[in-house]
């Protein structure tokens, strides 16, 4: 087994984007007073498992639907490159699936002990998610070909991620959350966004209509900068609807990365964007450490 063709093919930079909201939702509940480490390291674990089960679900979708061919600007993928065969893929898939349910049912375990109605709740909530990760990219009307990944996004990155791990820590939730929420999922949309720019003709010629190749670039790229402002004026909103100290507002330092990302968007032609895919997640992630100092010290 060739390790680092299966590292390449876990896409390993899509990692601080998937960890951004679950170090929110554990943000938020510290700030909650009640953060636990054995919660957060398995919520950690699970995520981990669930995104690069997407990938690897990804790069076995787009290889057998075509939009991973010879003309694609961005990284080339294990199966379309014949690095990992097609078997092996599904097989990966299979493990991750595994480990998934393996972390995502010691996480509840944990986090509930007994209370079979939250399990049962939010063991559905990770089978869905699990599905969502396969479903992207993988069967005979794979849903992210449609326009719909930018949604799917939104859910599982923002509203899931950030108020379901936070519900894990505190076992309640507000109305309040739902910004923060937003906010890593506005994000993470953008991520997506400048992945689906870059691919935009190759899609195209799969037949996979992301926003981009429904919109087109020019009005793809106002609607980046509506996904950025947007994340930055749901935290902004949170920050004054529950406002303590100015510290909370410290996440206002990571503006610049931000309008660099959107800048770049805007100026750069397709082909170049693929390094923004991981200044857009990394970015990102500083802001959740910006935004989860600010209401530690708040």
């Amino acid at each position: 087994m060739n390790t680092k063709v299966w590292l390449q093919a876990f896409r390993l930079r899509t990692l601080p984007l998937a960890l951004s909201c679950i170090a929110m939702g554990g943000f938020l509940a510290s700030a909650a007073g009640a953060f636990q480490w054995n919660i957060f390291l398995l919520c950690v674990s699970t995520t981990i498992f669930l995104q690069i089960l997407s990938n690897l679900a990804n790069d076995y979708g787009d290889s057998v639907n075509g939009a991973d061919h010879a003309g694609r600007k961005g990284p080339s993928r294990a199966v379309q490159s014949g690095a990992i065969t097609a078997q092996q893929m599904r097989a990966a898939v299979i493990i991750f699936v595994i480990l998934c349910l393996i972390s995502g049912i010691s996480l509840l375990l944990v986090s509930f002990g007994v209370n079979w109605n939250a399990i049962l709740f939010f063991f559905g909530l990770g089978v869905l998610s699990i599905v969502a990760a396969i479903a992207y990219t993988v069967g005979r009307k794979p849903y992210g070909y449609m326009g719909l990944g930018d949604i799917s996004v939104l859910i599982f990155f923002g509203l899931v991620g950030v108020m379901g791990s936070y519900y894990l820590f505190t076992k309640q939730v507000t109305a309040y959350q739902v910004l923060p929420a937003l906010s890593c999922g506005l994000f993470s949309i953008a991520v997506l966004n400048v992945n689906n720019i870059r691919d935009i003709e190759s899609d195209r010629m799969a037949g996979k209509f992301s926003i981009p190749v429904r919109i087109g670039k020019d009005k793809a790229v106002t609607y980046h900068w509506f996904l950025l402002i947007g994340g930055l004026l749901s935290a902004v909103l949170y920050c004054v609807l529950t406002y303590n100290a100015p510290w909370q507002f410290l996440f206002l330092l990571s503006a610049p990365l931000f309008i660099k990302n959107g800048l770049a968007v805007s100026r750069k032609p397709s082909h170049e964007l693929d390094p923004y895919l991981k200044q857009m997640a990394l970015s990102t992630l500083v802001f959740v450490l910006l935004f989860g100092i600010g209401q530690l010290l708040s």
